[in-house]
């Protein structure tokens, strides 16, 4: 793994293509607070964007507009756009449930359902129609769990145990597995090795940078570290608002605004 960004060549084709997602002055309120500010960015296929920042400076906020999970909040107001493929999101048109089937969600803590490690993944695969018969299941389990980088490790107890009696880092492999397990377009992760040990870090993180070559993955990290192993860019988040984002290279070699330059240095947090 290059320890700043990925590979240079798939940086300069990720430039000349479409993006996946649109975000154009996006602000949103709680009530009378407003906790993003004219937040605009893009997010391509096949990359990994990890959002920084210090802690309440909207990057949850942010990640969570992008599959509408602010629905239903009361007190929430937002303003601005958000296209996927082209087509605005918060239209009436858009049906929320069937838009958010395109989102796969890995939490900071990780949280395997009480059901068999087979049952984890196949419950969703087998409500969305995505699997013809025990057969073509039983395929696309072991599928998600090799993407994941857990076939090995669970391939003969896939029955005979639950998501909770794996490790920490095995089960939040398996969340990631479960994520997969919908067909997800895009993946957004919030600190997903916040509460795993380094071992377990360094193993998603070399999952996050492989899923990155198959699909969009947004992803909220504290680490600086982190950020400049997985990612392909980087925004950086600052009461509310993105006051930079570009490649990884250039937001931790070359940052153009202050802010970011004190932060990635550790002048504040």
């Amino acid at each position: 793994m290059q320890e700043i960004g990925q590979d240079p060549e798939m940086r300069a084709q990720l430039g000349a293509t479409n993006p996946r997602m649109t975000v154009r002055g996006l602000s949103l309120w709680y009530g009378a607070k407003q906790a993003l500010k004219d937040v605009s960015f893009d997010l391509h296929q096949r990359e990994v964007l990890a959002f920084i920042g210090p802690s309440g400076c909207g990057k949850s906020t942010a990640l969570k507009c992008l599959n509408r999970m602010h629905d239903g909040v009361r007190g929430v107001r937002i303003d601005g756009e958000i296209r996927f493929d082209g087509s605005e999101i918060y239209n009436d048109a858009t049906d929320p449930p069937v838009y958010r089937r395109r989102f796969g969600w890995v939490a900071q803590k990780p949280n395997p359902f009480p059901w068999s490690i087979y049952e984890n993944i196949a419950y969703g695969a087998r409500i969305h129609g995505l699997a013809a018969g025990k057969a073509a299941l039983d395929d696309h389990v072991e599928d998600c769990l090799r993407r994941a980088m857990l076939w090995e490790e669970v391939k003969e107890s896939l029955h005979a145990k639950t998501g909770l009696d794996l490790s920490g880092g095995q089960q939040q492999r398996l969340c990631i597995a479960r994520a997969l397990g919908t067909q997800p377009d895009v993946l957004l992760m919030d600190e997903p090795t916040g509460s795993i040990d380094p071992i377990a870090t360094a193993r998603v993180e070399e999952l996050m940078v492989d899923l990155g070559r198959t699909h969009s993955v947004v992803v909220i990290t504290h680490s600086m570290m982190q950020a400049r192993r997985v990612a392909d860019r980087v925004a950086h988040f600052h009461m509310g608002e993105l006051v930079a984002i570009g490649t990884t290279k250039e937001i931790f070699t070359n940052p153009q605004d202050k802010r970011t330059m004190d932060f990635i240095t550790g002048a504040v947090g």
